[in-house]
């Protein structure tokens, strides 16, 4: 009791493995891997230092004498270097700042995240798949050829779509399906549209899925790289807006504002496609997902959109466990 009332008044906070390390998870201050103080704040910051190690990236990444295919095998960890910064911004949006309080301990019992931190977690997010990030520099490209033989593919590696060629799109994806996986997780989702409803100064799930969508698929189209780059997330943000429409598990409301935006984007392709008769590969793109939707809409059972890959191997320590099995102290 003694021990517990001294680490309440220097501001630890205890939360558990449950509940750190779930995806869905809602404590703004448990998560696993990450850094910082302010969640927000240290994304935007590691993100700085990616883009950094990227530009700085080349052949001296490598012993002397290794193919230089196993280029990849470095690229990966600078490339996704935000992922684990990732999952603690995504707890701010629909978070609740809680304790296992007990009557009389005087600890915050429960207290929903401001919903300033909470839009700024979200256009902290919404950066990350963009393609001015997303996009790996040509001077890495013309860098990692396929690989040679006894050089397998592993799980470390990307999930790629050209068979025996670095693939770039896929690592783009990879990266914008952890984030948008994250900010459309139905858990997260859920707690969105409960928050908004006690107390609509807080940001709802239509709100986030309006932002998603106007950062994504209406934002004003690249040319050339960037431009399949922004193609690549549009289809990963359809996938998961499909997904939580079609996830039995989620809450009937979550479900029905997934629904109610995928046909508001369906209409807005509808009523653009005319607007981008000269670019083919984006008329392309609007025709397929109209359809995409209309089948959905129809049959979600039979829809068939392409699924972003399995990211590489991620935390390198630890697996699930059970709520038994506590994590340990973390300052509040």
């Amino acid at each position: 009791s003694a021990i517990i009332s001294q680490m309440i008044s220097q501001g630890l906070k205890y939360i558990s493995d449950a509940d750190a390390r779930p995806a869905g998870g809602a404590h703004p201050f448990a998560h696993l891997w990450d850094n910082g103080s302010n969640a927000v704040d240290e994304l935007n910051r590691v993100l700085n230092v990616r883009s950094v190690a990227l530009a700085n990236f080349s052949e001296n990444n490598i012993r002397e004498d290794a193919p230089m295919a196993t280029l990849e095998e470095v690229l990966v960890p600078v490339y996704l270097f935000h992922r684990y910064q990732l999952e603690g911004a995504a707890k701010l949006l629909g978070g609740l700042n809680y304790t296992y309080a007990i009557r009389g301990d005087g600890q915050t019992v429960t207290e929903m995240v401001p919903p300033s931190q909470q839009r700024e977690a979200l256009a902290a997010l919404i950066r990350t798949i963009q393609p001015e990030v997303l996009a790996i520099p040509e001077n890495i490209l013309r860098l990692i050829p396929p690989r040679p033989y006894g050089y397998w593919r592993d799980r470390e590696m990307f999930d790629i779509r050209t068979r025996v060629t670095f693939d770039p799109l896929s690592a783009a994806e990879t990266a914008a399906d952890m984030a948008v996986g994250l900010m459309l997780h139905p858990e997260r989702a859920a707690r969105l549209v409960e928050y908004h409803a006690r107390d609509n100064v807080f940001p709802g799930l239509a709100e986030v899925l309006d932002n998603v969508i106007q950062s994504t698929w209406q934002a004003k189209s690249e040319n050339g790289y960037p431009g399949e780059i922004r193609r690549v997330v549009n289809n990963v943000v359809l996938y998961h807006l499909m997904a939580l429409a079609a996830n039995e598990n989620a809450a009937p409301q979550v479900r029905a504002i997934a629904f109610l935006k995928l046909d508001e984007l369906k209409t807005w392709l509808t009523t653009s496609k005319p607007k981008i008769k000269k670019d083919p590969n984006q008329l392309a793109e609007y025709v397929f997902a109209i359809s995409q939707i209309s089948q959905f809409q129809e049959n979600p059972e039979k829809i068939r959109i392409t699924k972003p890959g399995d990211p590489p191997a991620g935390s390198p320590i630890g697996a699930d466990q059970s709520s038994e099995d506590p994590a340990g102290w973390g300052c509040g």
